[in-house]
């Protein structure tokens, strides 16, 4: 649905409701991850933008685009540890990319999490102060 929303230039609430009027069945799960890419896309188009060397959010392929919006969405507010979210990122891109996505979608995806963690580390030792 993300990346319906992507190529369409809807937004992620406008293809969910089309969907569940198509009597469509769609999880809580995912009801729960289009909500946040949608109301973090800013954020999270951000991070992809400063740590993709060399590359804007506009250039890069629409699917791994959307593989990576997730991936971040789940690194910055979801209950999963940062290794499940790469892990999956790095599973849909083998399964639905080109052979390039993979390096490519794991490479920037580790650098948002290092640098999350090293910001959060910084936070915990500045409340511990």
């Amino acid at each position: 649905m993300l990346y319906q929303a992507d190529i369409t230039g809807s937004s992620p609430q406008a293809v969910l409701e089309g969907w569940v009027g198509a009597d469509r069945e769609v999880p809580p799960f995912t009801r729960e991850l289009l909500a946040g890419v949608g109301e973090h896309l800013p954020e999270i188009d951000l991070l992809l933008e400063e740590h993709a060397d060399d590359w804007t959010v506009a250039r890069m392929a629409a699917l791994d685009r959307t593989i990576l919006r997730v991936a971040v969405e789940e690194l910055l507010h979801g209950d999963v540890p940062s290794s499940v979210a790469i892990s999956e990122a790095i599973e849909a891109a083998s399964e639905l990319s080109a052979d390039e996505s993979l390096k490519f979608v794991n490479g920037i995806l580790g650098r948002i999490a290092r640098d999350l963690e090293a910001s959060r580390d910084a936070v915990e030792r500045g409340a511990s102060d």
